[in-house]
């Protein structure tokens, strides 16, 4: 049974602790990666031992922020920690081959959708990213070097859709704002993140808009990115960043979902919402969770198979 605690108790847990391996969750995003190398910078700094896993899904546009502090082989830890990750379904798989849930010591989280597997959790459901409540921690511990401090803008930024989503609210400014005042590089981070696209990456969101579904007098989107269309335009796990926005950000769209084959079988899928839609009660009909403006699943069927059952479930969260 978890043990929910505070800010401060979280802080001077970590401060009585060493050897900490850091989990971060599958097909990781900038918030699971940015605060997985913002808290091992900061426990770093604070005399401690600290690794993030070398989670393989890793993408190239993440990969120089995250990979100084992945963990090296035969590495054994004391301390085992998950941040951004709602339940062990959402550990990646070579993860879940050598760790079991009872062994997760400490889980920070910002998904209402947390599973309270951890044997301590720390999970507020009121912030925009983990990032933030990671800011709020390591705080505590120490001056942020330039790594935690770029590591938990690029968390906030992405989280927020560059502070576009609903989720924005003024703490997720204030953080960013703090950030700015330690040093981030908020212009060349946005550029990273933001506002550079590959040759691939417009291809694929070509054949997306292309094949997309409107339906409910336009008031909700479907959308399959089939292993073909990928193989199609050359795109890579990199350039799939954001894409679940899509649908959503098309006018008169009230919900959007992604469907993504998976090259082993199977789809994830990402549901987006604006007010008043719930995606995260959506995608807990087919097991899934998140936030209420953005949320997600996995299914074993194909695109095809899964299609009419989205659209079943979206017109009646449409029709309230």
């Amino acid at each position: 049974m978890t043990t929910t605690i505070t800010i401060d108790e979280c802080a001077a847990w970590l401060s009585e602790r060493d050897r900490f391996l850091i989990i971060t969750h599958r097909r990781p995003d900038g918030d699971t990666l940015g605060s997985a190398a913002a808290l091992a910078s900061a426990l770093r700094a604070a005399g401690k031992t600290a690794y993030a896993v070398n989670n393989a899904e890793t993408t190239a546009r993440y990969l120089p922020f995250i990979e100084k502090f992945h963990a090296p082989d035969g590495f054994v830890p004391e301390t085992i920690v998950a941040v951004d990750t709602a339940s062990p379904e959402l550990f990646p798989d070579a993860v879940s081959k050598l760790i079991a849930p009872a062994d997760i010591e400490l889980a920070i989280d910002h998904h209402p959708s947390n599973t309270l597997y951890a044997k301590r959790t720390l999970c507020d459901p009121s912030r925009a990213s983990c990032g933030e409540i990671i800011f709020d921690v390591i705080s505590r511990l120490g001056e942020l070097g330039p790594d935690a401090v770029s590591a938990l803008y690029i968390a906030v930024a992405t989280d927020t859709g560059c502070f576009s989503y609903d989720n924005t609210d003024a703490g997720a400014f204030f953080t960013a704002s703090r950030l700015a005042s330690l040093g981030a590089d908020i212009a060349g981070l946005n550029r990273l993140l933001f506002r550079s696209r590959t040759r691939a990456r417009v291809a694929i969101e070509g054949m997306i808009y292309s094949d997309m579904q409107f339906l409910f007098d336009g008031r909700a989107a479907v959308v399959a990115i089939t292993n073909a269309m990928m193989k199609s335009s050359g795109a890579d796990e990199d350039d799939m960043e954001n894409i679940a926005a899509l649908p959503v950000s098309i006018q008169g769209v009230l919900a959007g979902a992604t469907i993504r084959e998976l090259r082993a079988g199977g789809c994830k899928v990402s549901v987006r919402a604006a007010p008043g839609v719930d995606a995260n009660g959506i995608c807990a009909r087919f097991g899934g969770g998140g936030h209420t403006a953005a949320a997600g699943f996995t299914s074993k069927l194909s695109p095809e198979e899964l299609r009419p059952q989205i659209i079943s479930v979206l017109e009646e969260f449409i029709a309230r």
